[in-house]
């Protein structure tokens, strides 16, 4: 009886873990813009362009680097200049980001956390952080809100 517990057990980890490489593997970014989805992978992403902030945050010990595509830079790539950014995590918790936040020196959609890439459980696969050391407007409690993490959806509304 033990045995065909542990064989169970092991099963569904085997299983849990095949997902989640899938996952890492594929689409992280699903960005819809007028009735039209656009999907990313981690390449797909990355070849827009990357940029690195270092700063703390108020869910980090001390300062951090952070590498990821600059949020101004997806904007452009899906061609929108106007609007509102629906963001939305995995569990479906969504934060509104203005356009207006879509700027040079703004925020990036950070894949990679010291060097690695982020999974789940360290906020991943992807997370909106604004270079707070570095604008002091960005250490308020509107900004902090919108740095949402395990960002897999963005929806531009009008």
């Amino acid at each position: 009886m033990l045995l065909r517990i542990l064989a169970f057990l092991a099963v569904i980890i085997l299983t849990s873990s095949l997902g989640t490489a899938a996952r890492a593997e594929g689409v992280i970014l699903t960005v819809t813009i007028g009735g039209e989805t656009k999907t990313y992978d981690r390449q797909a992403l990355e070849s827009l362009g990357l940029e690195t902030i270092k700063t703390a945050t108020i869910w980090t010990e001390g300062v951090q680097e952070f590498q990821g595509v600059p949020l101004y830079l997806l904007t452009d790539a899906i061609g929108t200049e106007t609007g509102t950014l629906l963001a939305t995590a995995i569990n479906d918790y969504t934060v509104e980001i203005p356009l207006s936040d879509a700027t040079e020196g703004g925020p990036i959609l950070a894949m990679r956390m010291n060097g690695e890439i982020m999974s789940l459980r360290d906020k991943g696969p992807l997370w909106v952080i604004y270079p707070y050391d570095q604008n002091a407007a960005y250490r308020s409690e509107v900004t902090y809100s919108r740095s949402i993490w395990q960002l897999d959806r963005i929806e531009v509304t009008q």
